[in-house]
């Protein structure tokens, strides 16, 4: 597997695609990195951005967005920021369906799906789970050896792929480790 800038990821792990949502009724972020071992490459990015109007035809937009997605780059995992209850339940309740348009439109193509809490992404690619979204967009940029930052949507959602990454490969010690006890 290569990543977008044409070097092999040397490793001897085998490289999986994973794709990070940030949900959002307005803003919906995605990113897509190949990780392998401690490794992580940029293969794409960005922002999907419904039209303005009714609740549905944007959630069509962030369904048929991410079946895009899915179909052009075949990720093998998906990993999605968890909807968090906020002071506005109007306002959670649109993230959820947000949340539930993306994930759908996975389902077709893999059976892999995690959700990671957003102080537990910010604790895997900051260090801090209290983190604003300029430490998370140079952090993104640092690790994934971006020109520059990505939009703050399209950070989130990077970030939320590495913290999948990071933590998947910590799950496959403990299983090699437990496996040696």
């Amino acid at each position: 597997m290569r990543p977008s800038d044409g070097r092999p990821i040397r490793t001897s792990a085998t490289a999986v695609r994973i794709l990070g949502i940030d949900p959002g009724s307005q803003v919906t972020g995605f990113g897509l990195i190949d990780a392998a071992g401690q490794e992580a490459r940029h293969i794409a990015s960005g922002c999907i951005r419904p039209p303005a109007g009714a609740v549905p035809e944007r959630l069509r937009a962030i369904y048929g967005s991410i079946a895009e997605l899915m179909a052009r780059y075949a990720p093998a995992e998906v990993a999605i920021e968890r909807v968090f209850m906020s002071r506005n339940p109007d306002s959670a309740l649109k993230l959820g369906q947000a949340s539930g348009a993306a994930l759908c439109a996975t389902f077709a193509a893999t059976s892999c799906i995690y959700e990671y809490a957003p102080r537990a992404i910010k604790q895997a690619v900051v260090g801090y789970g209290g983190a604003e979204k300029s430490q998370v967009q140079h952090m993104v940029k640092l690790l994934l050896h971006l020109e520059r930052a990505p939009a703050a949507d399209a950070a989130d959602a990077l970030a939320v792929a590495l913290c999948h990454a990071h933590l998947r490969g910590t799950a496959a010690l403990i299983a090699r480790a437990r496996l040696r006890a």
